[in-house]
């Protein structure tokens, strides 16, 4: 979720799984139009805090060689400072500010304290940092909501964060920031159940 979602309605909304390449003509591309949007009611777009939404899609997806779910982490796991998770987006390349193909971008997630104090105390319980502190590889324009994925026991992705903000992109000392997945379980679990039980 990010402030955009905030203005646009969900009829305006599609979401693509198995897409590589924008434009991309493939059986393995399967579109979906969006029914509902559930945004976090405590969402505070002025330091994005609690930046997370929920997306009904209109069918059921169907699981293909290039369409794969990803595990949620519940509130217990935790990813330790300096494991590798990984970005993908569709965002600003330099030097290319629209690509036409998906990026990969391998990431360590950031100490929070240290975070914190690259970003003046703006990093909340419901964040995460991830990137490099030296820059150089980040998330950018574009790329908001995207997942951060790390891999777990049994070499199973979970979500561990979705784009969220930054300053700049790939910048020394400012690292990507991310909604935390595992402090928003609670929320996620309880609407996506409800939406199961319907």
């Amino acid at each position: 979720m990010h402030k955009v979602i905030l203005w646009l309605k969900q009829a305006w909304w599609r979401a693509y799984m198995g897409l590589h390449t924008i434009n991309e003509k493939s059986n393995h591309v399967a579109m979906r139009s969006i029914k509902r949007i559930i945004v976090h009611p405590q969402y505070d777009q002025s330091i994005s805090d609690y930046d997370i939404a929920l997306l009904e899609m209109e069918m059921p997806v169907f699981f293909s060689e290039l369409v794969q779910p990803i595990c949620l982490p519940s509130t217990s796991r935790v990813f330790l400072y300096g494991t590798v998770c990984y970005i993908t987006g569709w965002g600003a390349q330099f030097p290319h500010p629209n690509p036409s193909a998906s990026f990969l971008t391998r990431v360590r997630i950031i100490n929070q304290s240290i975070c914190n104090k690259l970003y003046d105390d703006l990093i909340t319980s419901r964040m995460l940092c991830a990137g490099n502190l030296n820059g150089g590889i980040d998330a950018c324009q574009g790329d908001s909501g995207g997942p951060l994925a790390c891999t777990g026991k049994g070499n199973r992705w979970y979500l561990a964060g979705i784009v969220s903000w930054g300053e700049g992109c790939a910048r020394r000392n400012r690292p990507g920031v991310y909604t935390k997945v595992t402090a928003l379980y609670d929320w996620i679990h309880a609407h996506v159940s409800l939406l199961l039980s319907v």
